[in-house]
């Protein structure tokens, strides 16, 4: 399967700089999923190599991270403080309403086990596969609550992607605030720059600067999440021996952008960083779309997909409602 990868990341990145594309808001992240997703599950019935899991498992998680870094070409730090404080205040209020509303409707009215619960909430809340992965070691889940929450958090915020050009038009926000509601809305980080990308540079600036705001929350609502969870289960021994997870690639992302601010680097040097950062985003998009599989999602049950399902439509809709109160 890996060698899909480089084909349908080059692909999407090809057709998304055709003048159709460009004119219908076809950015190459987001195609690069559509099609990672039908190709993956196209060949779903063939064992994944341990080649093919290796690299895919990088360029989602490695080449992720380094996209993102080299992301920070496109910004100043003039950009950064334009956001505003409210951008964090909004942050913070997205992410502990929808860890509270996951955490009462998934055990209280669904029934679900606590983890599978937590794992699909702060991936929602948070940061997507991401704060998944880092929230399981402090919960000792079970690998499958862990596959179901990634791939649930995976479908819908893909499929967020969609939505956000539609609200845009019916919104009547600038495209920059319309990027701070993605930002702090949108599930991926990835998906913060496609979904972005679909609007615009101005709003694909904002939502990404808001989302890795977002993605810097992760180290303490992990530290919380386990001390309140810890306090729940008595007679368990937590998993502690795993180091609290912090987003250094954030900090890489806030070197570049400083970097950019204070020299004037040559129009050649800019424009590598950024098609490079285009090019690293599409092929792990490509591998997240690869390793979406519909036969997961449908193996978890009704619950967990009822669960996602309303965690998306509160992070749309309430996002959208915290986002005027705030702007």
């Amino acid at each position: 399967m890996w060698l899909a990868l480089p084909i349908i990341s080059l692909i999407a990145f090809m057709v998304a700089k055709t003048e159709f594309a460009q004119q219908n808001g076809i950015g190459a992240l987001p195609l690069a999923i559509v099609l990672g997703i039908i190709v993956g599950n196209l060949l779903a019935n063939k064992p994944l190599t341990q080649r093919s899991s290796t690299i895919l498992e990088f360029s989602k998680k490695k080449l992720l991270r380094a996209g993102i870094i080299l992301f920070g070409s496109h910004l100043t730090w003039s950009q950064l403080v334009a956001v505003g404080w409210q951008a964090a205040l909004l942050d913070a209020v997205v992410i502990s309403t929808v860890l509270t509303v996951g955490y009462i409707l998934g055990v209280r009215f669904l029934g679900m086990d606590r983890e599978e619960t937590i794992l699909i909430s702060v991936g929602s809340a948070v940061c997507g596969a991401a704060a998944i992965l880092a929230t399981e070691p402090v919960l000792n889940a079970k690998q499958r609550d862990v596959s179901v929450a990634v791939a649930t958090v995976v479908v819908f915020g893909t499929l967020a992607l969609f939505c956000y050009p539609f609200i845009f038009h019916l919104s009547q926000l600038s495209s920059e605030a319309f990027g701070v509601y993605i930002g702090s809305t949108v599930h991926e980080v990835a998906q913060a720059v496609a979904a972005g990308q679909a609007i615009d540079s101005e709003a694909m600036n904002n939502a990404v600067v808001v989302k890795l705001m977002r993605v810097m929350m992760l180290a303490p609502v992990v530290i919380i999440i386990a001390s309140l969870y810890q306090r729940t289960i008595s007679g368990q021994q937590l998993n502690t021996a795993h180091a609290l997870p912090w987003p250094w690639f954030v900090f890489g992302f806030i070197a570049m952008v400083a970097f950019n601010s204070l020299f004037n680097l040559p129009d050649f040097i800019v424009s590598a960083f950024q098609v490079s950062a285009q090019l690293l985003l599409t092929v792990a998009m490509t591998a997240l779309g690869l390793q979406t599989k519909f036969s997961a999602i449908k193996a978890a049950g009704t619950k967990p997909l009822l669960l996602s399902a309303t965690l998306f439509g509160l992070l749309l809709g309430g996002g959208f409602l915290i986002h005027q109160v705030l702007y």
